[in-house]
């Protein structure tokens, strides 16, 4: 392995003490700056959100010479060191680890894990310079290992030693795993992939789950690169179990990942018969296809705003509709090429997501440019209002993709496979901007595709779905809508009949229902009744019932408000259902031909 030079930054990393969630961190900058800066990021790449993790930063001291180094707070997350140029300056820090998520880091007496941006400040000055780091094994965990993309340096059997990074953005950009995990391993042409996951039952059947992935992997590199070599040496899957949970997170050569205990696939069913894949595990495979199709589409090809990340501040885009939604796009895609989804069960995934859209009244109001944009206050920071006022570039950026694919399929000149291949190829597998994707479309297309990018990104235009699928074979045609949605309101989880949201122009709303609100029961003419469900409003209220008395407990108020109910024809046309008309034709455009 060639060396990325010695570290100019030296990190160690003890698991200081995991019934606190405290690690321990020790900084070395071998030449610092007089009156070196130094800074904690306040987020992390692919997840728009200032996280504020200097706040969970404790007992900061520093020295140089074997003497005291005063640290004077210039923000919430920036230091200045009051030291001398010419000696080694030393930092040592806690850092409070309690975050199950994929965004920052974990420790406990049977796992840990870590993202650089909640551990390791950053010397200013110094960013482009090697980073070294070491994890020191922990004494109360023998049988712990390590599990990170990072270029290994000195390590023992189990991973714990040093690690050499070429640069700090390398080095906060691979994500540790430590615990007793479960280790797998494929290769794609000539490149190794690995897993490694934690907190799986003991019916996990890693190599089911293997085999899956491989079969992901060798399609999504296929699409890229056809038979030449990836940009990628090795690759990391980072798989945490646990009981609820769901969520992934890029890098550039591995991903963090969290799923449910249940939806990972087992051996057997407990009862000596064969376990059958459910929804749960189809939608942890499109997790997988999402996050490693991330390689290509953002950690390399990325937006030009994100040539270099500025950790201290939000970073803007609005073209995370492309990068998001494209990637979403072409995650269940590549299942279906991969075969192990089914051309009905990639329908009935494609429906949802167009269902999602169509229920969600801020469509009308923001465009996907302005959704992505606003990333950073509204789609990471939802409320009761986020379906009312803003729009998902994840699952509306899809739906522009699969329109783009449909519409170039349909006037022969070219897909949106090649023009994501010319995309890599124009941009040099780097920056990209918006016109990149206009000249690459009218390159391959033969036209301007200019007008379609202005309705479908940058107005509120509803896309012409129906259209597109009918000419490749498949039929869009109205469903009946569920009760909530028939109403215009969304329902909280849980025993109680709590809404979560009211939805704008709806029934609820004119009714003066509000998000919060527990839906107690109803009056009608022939009685008052307790509400468990919604669907006891079918029960409760008849077929031709015209309006009740919803009974609803706000603020411990008991309040009596008016509800129509909605009749047949005057539901909301936002539900809708996807079925093959010609199997044949579909073929084409599900398999990439």
């Amino acid at each position: 392995m060639q060396s990325a030079g010695a570290p100019a930054v030296q990190f160690r990393v003890v698991l200081h003490d995991p019934h606190a969630h405290l690690y321990r961190i020790t900084m070395r900058v071998e030449n610092p700056q007089a009156q070196q800066t130094l800074r904690l990021p306040t987020w992390i790449p692919g997840s728009y959100l200032v996280r504020e993790f200097a706040k969970h930063l404790q007992n900061l001291r520093a020295g140089q010479n074997d003497q005291p180094v005063a640290l004077t707070q210039l923000d919430k997350a920036t230091w200045r060191a009051d030291c001398q140029a010419n000696a080694a300056l030393e930092v040592q820090y806690e850092v409070y680890a309690a975050d199950q998520s994929v965004r920052s880091s974990w420790l406990d007496a049977s796992r840990g894990f870590f993202n650089g941006t909640s551990l390791f400040l950053h010397a200013l000055g110094h960013a482009h310079l090697a980073h070294g780091l070491t994890i020191e094994a922990p004494s109360y965990a023998l049988d712990w290992q390590v599990a990170t993309a990072l270029p290994a340096e000195h390590i023992d059997g189990a991973g714990f030693g040093s690690y050499l990074a070429p640069d700090y953005d390398t080095l906060v950009d691979c994500p540790v795993e430590l615990g007793n995990v479960w280790r797998g391993h494929f290769t794609v042409g000539s490149t190794p992939h690995r897993f490694a996951v934690s907190g799986a039952a003991p019916s996990f059947d890693g190599q089911r789950l293997l085999a899956d992935a491989e079969k992901i992997c060798t399609t999504c590199m296929a699409f890229w690169h056809g038979t030449e070599p990836p940009p990628i040496e090795h690759y990391l899957f980072l798989l945490n179990a646990v009981d609820d949970g769901y969520g992934g997170l890029e890098h550039r050569n591995s991903t963090a990942l969290i799923a449910g205990r249940r939806d990972l696939p087992r051996r057997s069913d407990g009862a000596g018969g064969a376990w059958k894949p459910g929804d749960g595990y189809t939608t942890l495979l499109g997790l997988i296809s999402h996050e490693y199709f991330h390689t290509w589409n953002v950690k390399r090809l990325r937006p030009a705003e994100f040539e270099r990340y500025d950790y201290a501040q939000e970073n803007y885009t609005q073209l995370l509709w492309f990068f998001e939604g494209f990637t979403s796009y072409y995650d269940d895609l590549l299942l279906v090429r991969a075969g192990v989804l089914e051309h009905a069960a990639y329908l009935k995934r494609l429906t949802k997501t167009i269902n999602q859209v169509l229920q969600t009244p801020g469509r009308l109001i923001q465009s996907l440019a302005q959704a992505s944009f606003d990333a950073w206050i509204k789609y990471y920071r939802q409320d009761e209002n986020t379906p009312n006022a803003t729009v998902s570039y994840y699952t509306k950026g899809a739906l522009v993709a699969l329109c783009l694919d449909l519409t170039l399929r349909r006037e022969g000149h070219s897909t949106l496979d090649a023009v994501m291949r010319a995309l890599w190829t124009r941009c040099k597998a780097g920056p990209m901007r918006e016109a990149d994707l206009l000249t690459a479309l009218e390159d391959l297309g033969g036209r301007s595709y200019a007008a379609e990018i202005a309705a479908w990104v940058h107005s509120t235009e509803e896309l012409p779905l129906a259209e597109l699928l009918a000419a490749h074979g498949v039929r869009l045609q109205a469903d009946t809508p569920q009760w909530a949605q028939r109403l215009g309101m969304r329902i909280a989880t849980g025993e109680e009949l709590r809404i979560k949201s009211v939805l704008r122009g709806g029934l609820a709303e004119r009714a003066g229902m509000a998000a919060g609100d527990e839906w107690l029961g109803i009056e009608t003419t022939a009685g008052a009744w307790r509400l468990q469900r919604l669907d006891d409003l079918a029960l409760y209220a008849p077929q031709g019932t015209r309006e009740v008395v919803a009974l609803v407990a706000r603020d411990r108020r008991l309040l009596r408000l008016p509800l129509q109910i909605p009749q047949d024809g005057t539901a909301p046309a936002d539900t809708v259902l996807l079925q093959l008309s010609d199997t044949a034709l579909a073929a084409h455009w599900l398999s990439g031909d």
